[in-house]
């Protein structure tokens, strides 16, 4: 196993620790509470602050992901996915991202098999 951090594994490292704390606190504050975990989601309570913690991690991420993998393959302005997120939805550009990595990458292999 490998010693060698990088400022990015650890900043994913960083935000994973955030999202276990952030998400079990409200996790237990409901059981504690015996409130309903399901039945809040739809309404509100701190289900709903797991969730809201859970997706913001994911979010941040995401964004970190989308803009610096997109940088290093040398895609087009990556930054426009994290304004398609807020804008739109994060479900919408993360995919809209991979798929478009993916391309980044293909094109890349195939020119690459030409040299």
């Amino acid at each position: 196993m490998t010693k060698n951090w990088t400022p990015l594994a650890v900043i994913y490292l960083v935000l994973a620790l955030i999202g276990f704390a952030g998400t079990w606190y409200y996790n237990i504050r409901t059981v504690l509470d015996g409130r309903d975990f399901l039945g809040e989601i739809l309404s509100a309570g701190p289900a709903v602050g797991s969730f809201s913690v859970d997706l913001l991690v994911v979010a941040i991420a995401a964004g970190a992901f989308m803009v610096i993998e997109g940088r290093r393959i040398g895609m087009r302005l990556p930054w426009v996915y994290l304004i398609l997120a807020a804008v739109v939805a994060l479900a919408f550009a993360l995919p809209l991202f991979l798929s478009q990595r993916e391309r980044r990458l293909d094109r890349s292999a195939l020119r690459s098999s030409y040299t």
